[in-house]
């Protein structure tokens, strides 16, 4: 078989996903689809001329494969099933569920997913069949962790997870839907109550078991914190033992994939098990019990990383190609990969969707398309140097392939890529194998330790090389933010340069340069808008206040958020700065407000406990504290912008006669209940106001 009618399958089946993303509802489609491919398919066999309809057959192949596409996405989406939590009218009581994956370790809670299988909602009284699968974050004070197959009783309904509510806010709510996940729900231990254990999935229940049973034994054969948090990470694929500052690090230095249980791992562990058996076995290297060895190997890799689906992923594309070795075919890498991922894409359609796939996938292919004439274009005069070589052209091409769509995902650069990721690589091909081979030989006396200490100094090694790495000038060019539009010319420039070198026809400068010109346009008109920006908005930051001034490439942030609490300003409003062309807002303490900090970006300010007073660009913003009897102040002009925080606001009433505004925002400050209430109030009195609860960030561009 050729690469061609697998690659022209996945991408049939891949353009049937996306149709279903955007169109879910339009089910004439795939009828459509599926009823023109099947009337072509079948005029064909009348006629007997499939030779002489090569075009006519593939258009109707790939009609009838997107159709299967958007069938089977149709298929594995939750919410299409009539008896999903997303279709409940009433009130849900309580529920029963199941946990149907291994618990995360948070700091004060465990996240834990149930699978809904019954519940009680309305004035019902009786238990009636449900679905749906929930995040469950549960108090730590429940004690024990919870099990996997544990079956639970839970008081209470969970609530639909929320969008995003600032521009370029990371989209959970999406990111989870995609896995089926629609709801969550936060639980005191009196909430739940465990009735038993029923693992729902045999060989899941097995991994999570070899799971544990490998993370007693790297724990007890490493014993240091951070040499224990970057092997569990890379081999369990659990991350709860990384400290902030060393997973910073590791992005800083453009090795944060290493941090995650994935393709990457297993072809290091493939291309280091090939080396070995090659040193053993010579030439023949295709014997059925070597290949049989391989592929042990590989999958119990896969299981003790309790089957992350990445892992499955590769571990079934490189069983492809032993397979391929045992029964003497060619299976050139493209092949592979499309085989691959036309099943991975039938057992689970969103995986089209997931940044680890694309990833993956753009790093295979690139590095089975250019890391070999990469590597022939220069040669060494020492063995040693074409090694160091060889895994340096590897990283080359796969940073060249993979870093447009990793700044679109994660807006950053490493600079020292290429002096950290050949080090990363050679550290990880000596760390896997020993991680491997301490968890094979744990129970031999002696033998075990010295594998322990071994893999403890390999990992030691491998965080201080890349934390010297992260802290050298300059190490990570952060702020970087590509519309899909620029992020398809760059791989656009990417494919024309590749064919350029690769043919050395001239014929291919003129596409470079024109789609280099037009990138350039879209840059540089972008910049120039950003420069010429005005805009004043009130952020929704959960349970705070946070209200920005931006002017061109500057912003003023007043914020009672804590500078120590970086997580949530990275998680809601980074993102949002980064996306208006600031690398970092002034942050200014709304709670010990200095007037001359404020002064700088305002032209007038006033400052009390009860309201602070700013005008900016002309407008003027009151911020209303408090609202008390005893000090009835009155401003005798219409203000711009009214701020309610801190449940400044309790009744409508209490505003009469002390201000006028044109525009009333409700940021977070205020309990969710008095702002629900206000919000209905204000809808019988025709008042229009925002709360960035319910309507998302206000953001007003002058």
């Amino acid at each position: 078989m050729t690469v061609l009618p697998f690659v022209r399958a996945v991408a049939g089946l891949a353009a049937g996903i996306l149709l279903y993303t955007w169109l879910p509802d339009q089910y004439w489609l795939p009828v459509l689809l599926a009823v023109a491919g099947s009337g072509v398919v079948g005029w064909l066999l009348v006629r007997k001329s499939f030779r002489q309809a090569g075009v006519a057959l593939g258009v109707a192949l790939t009609g009838l494969l997107m159709a299967m596409g958007w069938g089977v996405t149709w298929l594995h989406t939750a919410r299409n099933d009539a008896n999903n939590l997303t279709h409940l009218t009433d009130t849900l009581r309580a529920y029963e569920g199941i946990v149907t994956a291994q618990p995360e370790e948070r700091a004060k809670t465990y996240r834990v997913e149930l699978a809904v299988q019954q519940g009680q909602w309305g004035t019902n009284v009786d238990w009636k069949p449900l679905s749906g699968r929930v995040i469950v974050y549960l108090d730590k004070a429940a004690g024990s962790v919870p099990r996997y197959g544990d079956v639970w009783l839970v008081n209470g309904a969970p609530r639909l997870i929320d969008p995003p509510f600032n521009p370029g806010e990371f989209d959970y709510k999406t990111y989870l839907s995609r896995r089926n996940i629609y709801h969550q729900q936060y639980l005191r231990p009196y909430q739940r109550r465990v009735i038993g254990n029923d693992p729902p999935n045999a060989l899941t229940d097995i991994a999570i078991r070899v799971n544990r049973w490998a993370d007693s034994v790297l724990t007890r054969q490493i014993g240091t914190r951070a040499e224990y948090g970057i092997v569990n990470a890379m081999i369990l694929g659990v991350r709860d033992d990384l400290d902030s500052e060393q997973y910073r690090a590791y992005a800083t230095a453009g090795a944060v994939h290493i941090l995650s249980v994935s393709g990457l791992h297993v072809g290091i562990l493939f291309f280091v098990l090939t080396w070995l058996i090659g040193l053993t076995a010579g030439k023949r290297d295709d014997r059925v019990w070597l290949i049989v060895l391989q592929l042990a190997v590989l999958w119990f890799y896969a299981l003790i990383t309790g089957f992350s689906l990445p892992v499955l992923r590769s571990a079934a594309m490189f069983s492809m190609l032993l397979l391929a070795k045992a029964l003497q075919r060619r299976a050139p890498t493209g092949h592979s990969l499309s085989v691959a991922l036309f099943f991975i894409l039938l057992y689970d359609p969103y995986a089209l969707l997931s940044a680890g796939l694309q990833l993956s996938s753009l790093a295979v292919l690139g590095i089975g398309a250019w890391q070999s004439p990469l590597y022939q274009s220069l040669t060494f005069r020492y063995r040693l140097a074409n090694k160091l070589w060889q895994i340096t052209a590897v990283a080359l091409v796969a940073q060249l392939v993979t870093f447009p769509l990793g700044v679109y995902y994660f807006h950053q650069f490493p600079t020292y890529f290429l002096l950290a990721n050949p080090v990363v690589m050679v550290l990880s091909m000596v760390l896997l194998p020993l991680a491997m081979a301490t968890l094979a030989f744990g129970w031999v006396p002696y033998l075990n330790v010295c594998l322990g200490w071994l893999l403890q100094k390999t990992a030691w090694l491998l965080n201080e090389a890349v934390s010297r790495t992260g802290q050298l000038p300059g190490a990570a060019w952060g702020n970087l933010w590509l519309s899909p539009v620029e992020l398809i010319l760059i791989y656009a420039l990417i494919l024309l340069g590749g064919v350029l070198l690769l043919s050395r026809n001239r014929n291919w400068l003129w596409p470079l340069s024109a789609t280099a010109l037009v990138l350039v346009v879209l840059m540089v008109l972008g910049d120039t808008d950003r420069m010429q920006q005005r805009r004043l908005a009130v952020h929704f930051l959960p349970h705070r206040t946070a209200v920005s001034f931006t002017t061109g490439n500057r912003s003023l942030l007043l914020t009672d958020l804590d500078t120590t609490d970086q997580r949530s300003y990275e998680f809601y409003l980074k993102n949002t700065f980064g996306s208006w062309g600031i690398p970092e807002p002034k942050r200014v303490d709304i709670r010990q407000v200095s007037m001359g900090e404020v002064a700088k970006t305002a032209t007038t300010t006033y400052y009390s406990r009860d309201y602070s007073l700013l005008v900016w660009q002309g407008r003027s913003i009151l911020l209303v504290n408090r609202l008390s009897n005893y000090h009835h102040w009155r401003l005798p002009a219409v203000v711009d912008y009214l701020i309610i925080r801190r449940n400044a606001l309790r009744d409508w009433d209490q505003l009469a006669n002390r201000v006028v505004a044109r525009h009333i925002i409700f940021d977070d400050s205020s309990r969710t209940p008095l702002t629900d209430q206000l919000l209905a109030d204000a809808k019988m009195r025709h008042i229009a106001c925002h709360s960035v609860r319910q309507m998302g960030a206000y953001v007003d561009e002058f």
